[in-house]
């Protein structure tokens, strides 16, 4: 598959943007176009306006080397097996995966996970974090199953899904033994007990320090949070972002490229130099799961310019 640059893809693919027009919607901040050209960015875009950049900071020495690093949820890749997940993240131009028991790529079986591993390591792919994985049981033997699996991948934060409060004392057991972070993921209005990461937040502020969030951005404004806000108040225990747009906060299944929607990457990217974020930003790019490429090459495209204009360089 031939790497296109966003510009070149919306050149030579049909494309429906949200406002049910032919032609990309004007933005008062940050179009798409204003990011991307056929080299992935194009800086002389952010002086066009000194209105839409009048919030912004001074910008940063050129060339400095981005604090914020950039992945991909494996989920992302969800209906491919291993070796086309090692071909797309080499034509991302990325190397850090948050890798999920889904197909095979970071099976829960350990002969079967290391074999997984030994190919990621020979493709110069560094597994990050492992997730979603899901604590549905109040029980120390599959508590630490979940942990001896990212313990194995060398894993330093575990995504979880939906552990009941009850079973976090539990797990923070874990936690403690094994010097692994526990990130809780939100799933929005839908969730049962983690709507927003300010849930997370108030459920463990009393617990290891090692516990906390991971902020999927998504879910967080359907939440009716503030996700600006919501990575300030996290802080030192926001773990892992996973990363998407929504044309619509409303409506979950309004998802698009980001860029092309209306989460507010720039102040994203800003919150998380300001609390010192020290993890990745995961791409999790949930919709097109037969065809991802195209929405993750423009969605990288994006954030890599909006980096560009807050004065960093991403590694390629």
């Amino acid at each position: 598959m031939e790497l296109w640059s966003a510009d070149v893809y919306y050149a030579r693919r049909p494309h429906t943007y949200p406002s049910g027009e032919n032609n990309p919607p004007m933005k008062n901040v940050f179009s798409r176009r204003g990011f991307v050209s056929s080299t992935g960015l194009v800086a002389t875009s952010f002086a066009a306006s000194t209105h839409a950049l009048a919030w912004l900071p001074q910008p940063q020495p050129p060339d400095e080397a981005s604090p914020i690093r950039l992945g991909v949820a494996s989920y992302t890749f969800r209906n491919f097996n291993r070796a086309q997940l090692l071909g797309f993240l080499k034509q991302l131009g990325i190397s850090a995966v948050n890798l999920k028991d889904v197909k095979d790529h970071l099976p829960s079986d350990p002969q079967q996970e290391a074999a997984a591993l030994a190919d990621y390591a020979a493709a110069g792919i560094k597994p990050h974090a492992a997730g979603t994985v899901y604590f549905d049981k109040n029980e120390d033997a599959d508590i630490r199953n979940k942990f001896e699996y990212c313990k194995r991948a060398g894993i330093s934060v575990v995504v979880a899904g939906d552990p009941g409060v009850e079973t976090l004392p539990r797990i923070e057991k874990f936690v403690r033994e094994y010097d692994i972070q526990l990130a809780i993921h939100n799933h929005g209005p839908e969730d049962k007990l983690w709507h927003s990461p300010l849930d997370v937040l108030k459920a463990v502020k009393d617990l290891d320090p090692r516990i906390g969030c991971c902020i999927d951005v998504g879910h967080t404004v359907r939440a009716g949070t503030d996700v600006v806000q919501a990575i300030h108040e996290a802080g030192p225990r926001l773990f892992n972002v996973h990363m998407k747009d929504l044309a619509n906060f409303q409506e979950k299944d309004s998802q698009v490229a980001v860029g092309e929607g209306k989460m507010p990457v720039p102040r994203i990217f800003q919150a998380l130099v300001a609390i010192g974020y020290k993890g990745f930003v995961d791409l999790e790019y949930e919709i097109h799961p037969d065809d991802p490429m195209p929405g993750a090459i423009a969605s990288f495209a994006y954030m890599r310019g909006v980096l560009a204009g807050l004065g960093y360089t991403t590694p390629r």
